[in-house]
């Protein structure tokens, strides 16, 4: 766990984490056995959120996937919220991307020590609504920074697309991080046309996210663009959803560190 001593003032730390509605997966039987926990409320949850609320406090950004905002199978608890104020965050902001009413309100969001200068809503395309990008611009140690969250779908196509949205958001930015639970590993297809389009940058180390009780593969990514410096990607191990955790610490780079800038394809 990374600790405030841990950095230099022109650096910080932020965290990605699919909660599952703090549900609990940690073994593959919950799959299975605790597959009504999407759609019930059960004494569980808030314990669950109270330790993910002590694993995310040492972070100065928090993005969030599968918090639910306040529906029937969380008994109308916004889970953001709760974490945001469990873990001493006094900036917080959602999207909700996937709206079943009274029954179940997905979102991605976002938890901050900055405050949010600004915030914009996206739907990514997709064959059912569901899917939608974060887009929040921080002012982190007197430079913007733009965070976008993002949770992308489960076919290769539909990511594809999405990926080109996105792409379109990012290179209006000098300074971005894009961050979430891509269902896509770092070498895949998608994830090589987002990086030959935008000036984001993958971390040379992608640690593995799912599942969190046997990780083998990294669906979950923390991309920043070339004037930033990715200066160390961990995960916490303690299962708590059916992902782990994935955490960075970014520095900014000086303006004579920064790579010679490239033409963008929109």
């Amino acid at each position: 766990m990374l600790t405030s001593a841990d950095t230099q003032p022109e650096e910080f730390r932020i965290l990605t984490y699919n909660i599952q509605v703090g549900i609990g997966s940690h073994r593959l039987r919950h799959m299975i056995l605790h597959g009504w926990r999407y759609v019930m409320p059960h004494g569980q949850t808030i314990r669950n959120l109270e330790r993910i609320s002590r694993q995310i406090r040492e972070y100065d950004i928090v993005g969030l996937n599968e918090a639910d905002a306040g529906s029937f199978r969380t008994r109308y608890l916004n889970q953001a919220h709760f974490l945001a104020n469990k873990a001493g965050y006094p900036y917080w902001e959602q999207l909700v991307t996937r709206d079943l009413g009274h029954f179940a309100q997905h979102t991605n969001s976002a938890l901050s020590r900055f405050p949010t200068e600004k915030v914009l809503r996206h739907r990514l395309p997709s064959l059912m609504d569901g899917r939608g990008v974060l887009e929040l611009h921080y002012r982190v140690h007197g430079r913007l920074l733009v965070v976008l969250v993002t949770h992308l779908g489960l076919r290769r196509g539909a990511r594809l697309l999405q990926m080109r949205y996105l792409a379109r958001i990012v290179n209006q930015y000098p300074s971005v991080v894009l961050m979430g639970d891509f269902n896509c590993v770092a070498h895949s297809e998608e994830m090589a046309w987002l990086l030959s389009h935008t000036h984001l940058q993958a971390p040379q180390h992608c640690p593995v996210t799912f599942p969190s009780w046997r990780p083998v593969v990294a669906l979950d990514h923390i991309l920043a663009s070339e004037d930033l410096d990715i200066q160390e990607v961990t995960v916490i191990p303690e299962p708590l959803s059916d992902h782990l955790a994935l955490g960075a610490r970014l520095r900014w780079r000086a303006p004579q560190e920064e790579p010679a800038g490239r033409e963008l394809a929109g």
